[in-house]
């Protein structure tokens, strides 16, 4: 019993020595609004700027039971709970050692050793030299993927690039969905809040198994300028957030949002976060890390797809059509058609069918039985031929995807509709359309996200509402011998109709599939059956839908992009009419900054025929 008392009596002395160490100490009044702590704790400042809330969802982050509205009471339990004698995996100079080490440099504290078994075993695995930002170019068919991706990559040292592939891990921050969730249910958990991101620790690999060669996206590799004190730093701010829930939001709080937080930590002063508005898209954030001056290197890392093409697009037309044959079991790798061409060239086409064959059979599903052997004579074929000149990999791109225009775009325009002139204000947050500067961005695709339209009528200074686009997607990706991609588009919000004796703004559903195909150079045409939903009290039945069609042509180029076509819909529910319609939209960019804008058309709708002309200025921010 005395030995029990003595041993809780020591246990309360050194919990009040430390608490009292703590008190003595010369603590500044408010270093708990200190910009570094407060980057630290992930606090945001409140409603109107009072208090602070930690946007860390997980009570493991914290030390104190207010830790999460108070920055004051985290630093204060914080200060306590590192001044605590001990070492191991659970004290807190284990679990929080970036906070551990601001502390003491901060309040000049002794750096006495600490032993942390599993924060040391974890540093030692990473073997960590430099960091370096990699982001994953977008990918419309999927929700989560449509702006992009970024990651950091944790590189070893004095390795190359193959080897870094090999021994490199990453750190990234990403929904923890569940994996029976559709793509549909993603995108709504992922708007509103509805599941945690969680920070991982992976082999670079695994990502590039995963973007280049499954999902085809290029990758773009920006080696970070940080110093040996600003990775130390990073990594051990890593290790704290390290599994910890952060709830995720599609727009704002997403992957690249908690990488700036990183590079905020490793390197003070940064303010990366600052620059995050209404919402933070991974090329925005790259390009603010850049503009930084946080980056020594970009290297270019293409897809297993962009590879593949590039090595077909070299091949002359007839030795395109002569792989094309190969690949499809027409023609055998070693036919005379093959043998007749001079070695260079046969080994050229047999290198590219052998890439596309083996592209083919893990990307898009060849059956092994089909694909393994016809790999295997090309193999042969490709074996007994001495002296041909190396595969030429794609040229990097002449503008990254950092360096495209901005994502938020305000427009002006003056038009006439039906004779009536107005006036437009276009807001978009985010992201692209085919018309605005292509460069940067993937040809043929579109992702519009909260677009609102508004008009004032000068006849009688009507103010209305024409649009707002929930979202709005595109993908026009062109078919040729070797890829058959489908071009799709869908979209959803409220528009203005058409009811035959007025003009009614009603919720809207749309969609369609269908082909594209390369007219060369920077034009191609496509083929779309489209389905249109619309429901409001003003139809008749109080909804309406219409099969279509959508065939026109779209150039994209630095300096001009147009869209024209015609499009045709049969409304078949409520007053069953139909509607057919010319276009013509164009976009003369001034930079990446500005964009000239002009559009006509010409509708038959309920048995009259109406104009619309409308021209202004894009402006991007």
């Amino acid at each position: 019993m005395g030995q029990t008392l003595r041993l809780g009596l020591a246990v309360f002395w050194l919990a009040l020595s430390a608490n009292l160490y703590a008190t003595d100490l010369d603590v500044p009044e408010d270093l708990y609004q200190d910009p570094d702590w407060l980057t630290l704790g992930h606090y945001q400042p409140g409603p109107l700027g009072r208090g602070y809330t930690s946007q860390a969802d997980d009570d493991r982050f914290f030390l104190s039971p207010d830790g999460k509205h108070s920055p004051k009471a985290e630093l204060e339990a914080t200060l306590r709970a590192i001044q605590t004698p001990g070492d191991g995996d659970l004290h807190a100079r284990c679990r929080f050692p970036a906070r551990d080490a601001w502390l003491r440099e901060r309040l000049g504290l002794p750096r006495s050793p600490v032993t942390c078994p599993a924060y040391d075993a974890w540093k030692r695995t990473l073997n960590t030299e430099t960091v370096t930002l990699v982001f994953a170019a977008s990918y419309l068919n999927s929700p989560s993927s449509m702006f992009g991706h970024t990651f950091l990559r944790l590189d070893p040292p004095q390795q190359d690039e193959q080897t870094n592939l090999l021994l490199a891990s990453t750190i990234s921050y990403a929904a923890d969905a569940q994996a029976h969730d559709s793509e549909l249910l993603f995108a709504y958990k992922g708007i509103f809040g509805g599941y945690p991101g969680i920070t991982t620790v992976q082999p670079y690999y695994e990502k590039i198994r995963l973007y280049s060669d499954i999902e085809h996206r290029d990758l773009w590799e920006y080696t970070l300028n940080l110093t040996g004190p600003e990775v130390e730093r990073l990594l051990a701010h890593a290790w704290e957030i390290q599994d910890k829930r952060f709830d995720y939001y599609f727009f704002d709080e997403n992957c690249a949002y908690r990488l700036l937080a990183l590079i905020d930590v490793a390197r003070p002063g940064t303010r990366l976060l600052d620059e995050v508005g209404t919402h933070a898209i991974p090329s925005d954030t790259v390009r603010w890390v850049v503009d930084k001056g946080l980056v020594s290197r970009v290297y270019y890392r293409p897809s297993a797809a962009t590879s593949v093409a590039y090595q077909i697009d070299q091949l002359p037309a007839p030795q395109q059509q002569l792989a094309a044959a190969i690949a499809n079991g027409y023609v055998a790798p070693d036919a005379p058609e093959v043998r007749a061409l001079p070695e260079p060239e046969q080994a050229a086409v047999l290198d590219a069918t052998y890439d596309y064959v083996r592209y083919q059979s893990e990307a898009e599903g060849w059956p092994r039985g089909y694909a393994a052997p016809l790999s295997h004579r090309l193999l042969m074929a490709r074996s007994r031929i001495h002296g041909a000149v190396p595969k030429d990999t794609p040229p990097t791109p002449p503008v990254r995807d950092d360096q495209g225009h901005d994502t938020f775009r305000l427009s002006l325009g003056t038009g006439q509709q039906d004779h009536r002139e107005f006036l437009n204000l276009t807001l978009r947050p985010a992201y692209h359309d085919v018309l605005d500067p292509p460069a940067g961005y993937r040809p043929g695709a579109q992702l519009q996200f909260l677009r609102l339209d508004a008009r004032v009528y000068t006849d009688n200074d009507e103010l209305q509402l024409e649009r707002l686009t929930a979202v709005e997607i595109r993908s026009l990706s062109p078919r040729d011998a070797f890829f058959s991609p489908l071009s799709w588009q869908v979209g959803f919000g409220a528009r203005r109709t058409d009811t035959g004796q007025d003009r009614v703004l009603t919720p809207y559903l749309e969609g369609g599939a269908g082909g594209s195909w390369r007219l060369g150079g920077a034009t191609q045409a496509f083929a779309l059956a489209t389905a249109d939903l619309e429901i409001d009290d003003d139809l008749s039945r109080g909804y309406d839908a219409a099969p279509g069609a959508d065939l026109g042509l779209l150039h994209q180029s630095d300096r001009l992009s147009l869209l024209a076509g015609v499009r045709t819909k049969a409304w078949l529910v409520s007053d069953q009419h139909r509607r057919d319609q010319l276009y013509l939209q164009g976009g003369w960019h001034l930079g990446r900054r500005f964009s000239l804008f002009a559009e006509f058309s010409r509708d038959h709708h309920f048995d009259r025929y109406q104009s619309l002309w409308h021209a202004g200025l894009h402006a991007y921010f």
